[in-house]
């Protein structure tokens, strides 16, 4: 080969790592009563950083779900097939109880344990995470309906992926789904247009269109229809019990800038059956606690993909040198380096924050129930917001070879705005703030509490908390509070992630977040932290374990 052609300076592949190795990550697991699977999770980390588990992820992003309307005799078959790797990447997340598991455990930190391993293994691979996300948020809204739980639930929570069309209750597990958005609605659900019609054995007919439904080929969906008494909420299986196919009509694959691997649908019910989950008229308040779940989810996966972005930015500048001497050497470089992972840090904490209040609440803890409310709220606007910010500037590190989709930066580019949009996009979710403290008994006063947790310890948050409570009085004028109402859950964010950060963290990720995010001492980019930044313990927390 021609000298011209010798490769150098350039990065090894990042494998054989676990995506586990993260102090925040085990810090908030040992503090909140998760630390007896603390071997679980780091043997799922390391899997999920393998070779093997890499290759799924591009292989299942690589090769789309592709859609079969018809078989090759021109009968209606309404089916979507997968990549093998895709059903490798399911079958890993279901039998390590990554979907509905945790409610069937009766350890504390049930919940915090099962957000630590959805945390670890959706930074291979974030688009099969979607159907294991809706699995798990649709436990607690199926128990509005006892009757259906009792004989659902039990196989939502089974470890078994056991893929393929046949009735519900004869298979080994079951994977959930969820359908509401209408073409016409939006995220104004009740506007919603499907119709059901009560067939006179205790089940209902629908007929309409959905515009939105991930994962297609779930066992179950959760979905809005309307009845006489108003908006309902139904569970539709895709096969009946004996044996034939529902009638849900698949129209077409949406064609997504991103989460590829992951089929999302429109269909049509042509008199699908389906029968009732909670009160008939109420269905809002039946699926609210489904969403809520799933925004859970979207915290986690946003705090997922920058920790993934991280991961590979350092990992590139530990191994790339310019202008003589390495990246991560270079103070420019670091302050950026430094400035992602602080970003980082502070989306897990307070992800596993909230994944542990929903352990407590479950335990009957009002508090923890009211913080996690308001909590999930303000952390689905701003967290998840960040998260496009991040693998932007991350992918960036890596100049041009960031920007070849064989660095897998590009997907994860293409990734992150989508959990900004899931579940109520940006107004949905400062509006939504709003309504939690409007209506949420004792959300603010535990919130306060919360953050009031680190009151002495830095003047900065001290300060950034007094900003925040000077804010809440203009919320009594509606119009107002509508305009702020971004403004306001950003803050509400930033001085919950600044506590958590002050009491738990290393001293030098609590001070650079509390000078740049709470201090003003930022530029509008990453990599503008305070020059005095001590950003050697910082790196040091963030940086790969096959870099140590």
């Amino acid at each position: 080969m021609s000298a011209t052609h010798e490769v150098f300076n350039q990065v090894p592949p990042l494998v054989g790592f676990s995506t586990a190795d993260d102090p925040a990550l085990m810090e908030s697991l040992r503090r909140d009563g998760g630390g007896w699977a603390e071997r679980e999770v780091r043997e799922l980390g390391a899997r999920a950083g393998s070779a093997e588990v890499q290759e799924w992820a591009r292989l299942a992003e690589e090769h789309p779900p592709v859609l079969h309307t018809h078989d090759r005799y021109g009968h209606r078959v309404d089916e979507v097939e997968y990549h093998p790797a895709y059903h490798q990447l399911m079958g890993a997340a279901v039998a390590s109880g990554q979907h509905a598991a945790a409610w069937s455990e009766s350890r504390p930190g049930a919940h915090l344990v099962r957000a630590a391993k959805f945390y670890a293994f959706a930074q291979a691979e974030p688009g099969h995470g979607c159907p294991i996300s809706m699995t798990y948020a649709a436990v607690p809204a199926l128990r509005a309906e006892p009757e259906l739980a009792a004989r659902y639930e039990p196989l939502l929570a089974a470890r078994a992926y056991d893929f393929g069309l046949r009735p519900p209750l004869g298979k080994q597990g079951l994977i959930a789904g969820m359908s509401m958005t209408e073409k016409q609605g939006g995220s104004d659900v009740r506007a919603n247009t499907t119709r059901a019609v009560p067939t006179g054995d205790g089940g209902y007919v629908l007929t309409g269109h959905k515009w939105f439904t991930s994962a297609p080929m779930s066992d179950v969906f959760l979905t809005l229809a309307q009845t006489e008494e108003g908006l309902t909420c139904f569970l539709v299986p895709r096969v009946l019990p004996d044996g034939s196919r529902n009638p849900l009509r698949l129209m077409r694959l949406k064609n997504k800038l991103g989460n590829r691997s992951n089929a999302s649908a429109e269909i049509e019910y042509e008199s699908a059956v389906a029968w009732r989950v909670g009160e008939p008229g109420r269905g809002v308040r039946t699926i609210v606690e489904m969403v809520n779940v799933t925004r859970l989810d979207c915290v986690i996966g946003s705090a997922a993909g920058m920790r993934a972005g991280l991961r590979q930015a350092l990992h590139h500048a530990e191994h790339r040198r310019a202008f003589g001497a390495e990246l991560v050497d270079q103070p420019l470089m670091r302050n950026v380096l430094a400035d992602l992972a602080v970003e980082s840090e502070a989306a897990t904490t307070l992800a596993m924050r909230l994944a542990a209040a929903l352990d407590r609440a479950e335990a009957g803890d009002e508090g923890e129930a009211a913080l996690r409310r308001l909590g999930l709220a303000v952390s689905k606007y701003w967290v998840c917001k960040r998260g496009s910010a991040h693998a932007a500037e991350a992918l960036e590190c890596l100049g041009g070879n960031g920007y070849v989709e064989e660095s897998g930066m590009p997907r994860l580019y293409r990734e992150a705005p989508l959990l900004s949009i899931w579940e109520g996009s940006g107004n949905v979710a400062a509006l939504d703030v709003l309504r939690a403290l409007g209506r949420e008994s004792g959300a603010l006063e535990a919130f306060l509490a919360e953050v009031g947790a680190a009151a002495g310890a830095d003047a900065r948050l001290d300060a950034a908390v007094d900003r925040l409570r000077g804010l809440l009085p203009q919320l009594a004028d509606p119009q107002r509070a509508q305009l702020l109402a971004r403004r306001l859950a950003e803050q509400m964010t930033l001085v919950l992630q600044g506590s958590l950060l002050v009491r738990y963290s290393h001293p030098a990720v609590a001070d650079a977040f509390c000078a740049s995010r709470l201090d003003g001492d930022w530029g509008h980019a990453f990599g503008t932290l305070p020059p005095g930044t001590d950003t050697e313990p910082i790196l040091e927390r963030a940086r790969p374990k096959a870099e140590r």
